[in-house]
């Protein structure tokens, strides 16, 4: 019996991001019609795909090979469907992470629309780094040091992250000094687990390939589980305000801030050709402008 193509093009997407609600996103759909999709293909095909998790879904030994075969065609498909439907190239696709744009490009937005009224901008939220060079993405905001070899990269803003932890842990332990002393001590991790790493490479510490400590899925619980004393964490200075003046919790190094560990605008020179892309970049610098120290101006 034939598989239908949309249950392989749903496996395709829910492959590629890596969870359901935001496959469902990207296709206008409801998660739970997204997993009914899936099912419905394991059931087609007689085996299951996915392994799920606590962060969404992975693909087992089966699914990553079906998706071997299946991404590119797809991808191919996708291209020329985009080119059909957009022909005056006015359409763009953004990808960020779900936590910048719901804090800060979301409620932006409209100012762009006002401004670019016959630009669309299509908004996918995504964990995952995608492949500007194989994926129809125009331009990722990504957050981590500029390292994005082969593309344009422009540097947006580097809002401060502060390292935290309650009294009774920081005096149950030998003293922070230095960066690399917080190795000592468990980690308060996001779901990605990526801000810590980064934040010792760009201290110039490089951390152990496995970095302990639970993982949560919202910077708020990350500050409650410091208040309790679980570890340290690394948080955007406006979730912990409070809980520091009630002294709760208290900064447990003092570091000069790393400009270079900030958002980004990541996009391929053949994306920047198209004037509305270059425009939505442009909006994007200007929108950032001033929120915080440059590399090209700090000391």
């Amino acid at each position: 019996m034939a598989v239908r193509l949309s249950l392989l093009h749903t496996f395709v997407i829910v492959a590629r991001s890596g969870r359901m609600r935001d496959a469902a996103a990207s296709m206008a759909l409801t998660p739970g019609a997204i997993s009914q999709r899936i099912r419905a293909l394991e059931e087609s095909i007689g085996y299951r795909l996915f392994n799920r998790t606590q962060a969404g879904v992975e693909l087992n030994a089966a699914g990553a090979a079906l998706f071997a075969s299946l991404n590119e065609p797809f991808r191919k498909i996708e291209e020329v469907g985009g080119k059909l439907a957009n022909p005056s190239s006015r359409r763009i696709r953004i990808s960020t992470m779900g936590s910048f744009a719901a804090n800060w490009l979301v409620p932006r937005l409209p100012g762009f629309s006002q401004g670019s009224p016959d630009i669309d901008v299509a908004l996918e939220t995504e964990s995952r780094i995608v492949d500007l060079r194989r994926e129809p993405i125009d331009l990722a905001i990504r957050h981590g040091l500029g390292d994005y070899p082969g593309l344009d990269a422009v540097w947006l803003m580097a809002p401060e992250l502060i390292v935290i932890a309650s009294p009774e842990l920081l005096r149950s332990r030998p003293p922070i000094r230095t960066a690399a002393d917080c190795l000592a001590f468990p980690l308060l991790h996001e779901m990605d687990r990526a801000d810590w790493r980064l934040w010792f490479q760009a201290q110039d510490v490089e951390p152990p390939h496995d970095l302990k400590g639970p993982s949560f899925s919202d910077d708020h619980l990350i500050v409650r589980a410091a208040v309790s004393g679980q570890g340290l964490a690394l948080v955007r200075n406006v979730y912990a305000d409070d809980d520091l003046r009630a002294e709760r919790l208290t900064r447990a190094i003092d570091v000069q801030w790393p400009t270079r560990f900030a958002y980004y605008a990541v996009s391929t020179a053949e994306a920047l050709q198209r004037p509305a892309v270059r425009k939505f970049r442009e909006w994007l610098v200007e929108e950032t402008a001033g929120l915080s120290t440059s590399p090209a101006t700090s000391s």
